[in-house]
């Protein structure tokens, strides 16, 4: 693979935003203020990175872009189109969760099937797609286990692999590795890059990590609370696809301390900084 300098690996100047998020807020029942009205453009290709503070509206942010949760003000589109769009040819959507949320009485194999069952599908052509999604994560071999039979990185892998079968064009993941050990984190990490790269997917990504904002992004967003909203978007101006060793140069550690500072900024900032 070749690497690219520019943000994004598909030239998008011909083609349409995957996700606007146009001036859209969210009020809960309770009257908390999760988020102010925020604007935010993905374009194809992007790998884009929510950070910030525990209650910065991170994951709400995410849920209202996989349509989980309706904005109190405000739009949002998907391809120029309203949601009732998705999931046509080209404007397929996948989320995964914090957790891996396996069936725990089936195998990994129909665990990852279990979207293709939903859809009717033939069942030799959903065995065929089951097959090439646990090569791509790592886990051929594993496809009669039960999920208590792997690891905590297995089960994540497993969870992937079964967004990877619906043949997904955007990619939502909500802290997907959080709870995994530093070594299980990176090495993730690093195949979710490749990943992304292989399948020239568009991703969103949530999390409370700066080295691994860094390291996946092409366009950090930096999110403060008190309502939730955008303080500000850092590029990430470097090639890609990233090994271990970006993680260890000058511009890696300039990269995390200028989010370090803005995370810092972002947790003392206040409905008043508005």
């Amino acid at each position: 693979m070749t690497p690219v300098s520019d943000a994004m690996q598909t030239d998008s100047a011909n083609t349409v935003p995957v996700v606007e998020v146009l001036s859209a807020d969210k009020v809960f029942a309770n009257g908390t203020r999760a988020l102010s009205p925020i604007n935010l453009t993905i374009q194809p290709g992007e790998f884009i990175t929510l950070l910030g503070p525990s209650g910065c509206g991170k994951s709400t942010l995410l849920k209202m872009i996989a349509n989980l949760l309706e904005p109190s003000d405000g739009r949002l589109l998907w391809w120029r189109q309203n949601y009732d769009q998705v999931g046509s040819p080209g404007r397929k959507l996948v989320m995964v969760f914090q957790d891996a949320t396996l069936m725990p009485w089936s195998r990994v194999q129909n665990n990852v099937r279990l979207p293709l069952d939903l859809a009717g599908d033939d069942r030799t052509q959903a065995d065929a797609k089951v097959a090439a999604a646990l090569e791509l994560v790592g886990l051929k071999g594993f496809e009669n286990h039960y999920p208590r039979q792997l690891s905590g990185g297995m089960q994540m892998r497993a969870s992937i692999a079964r967004s990877l079968v619906t043949e997904p064009n955007l990619l939502l993941m909500d802290e997907p590795f959080g709870a995994l050990d530093e070594i299980t984190r990176n090495k993730l990490d690093a195949d979710i890059i490749q990943l992304w790269w292989r399948k020239k997917l568009t991703v969103i990504f949530v999390t409370h990590s700066i080295y691994e904002a860094v390291f996946l992004s092409t366009r950090v967003i930096v999110m403060a609370a008190r309502p939730g909203r955008v303080l500000k978007e850092v590029l990430i101006d470097e090639p890609h696809p990233r090994t271990d060793a970006f993680r260890v140069t000058q511009k890696f550690a300039a990269y995390a301390k200028e989010l370090s500072e803005l995370l810092a900024q972002a947790s003392v900032s206040g409905a008043s900084d508005l």
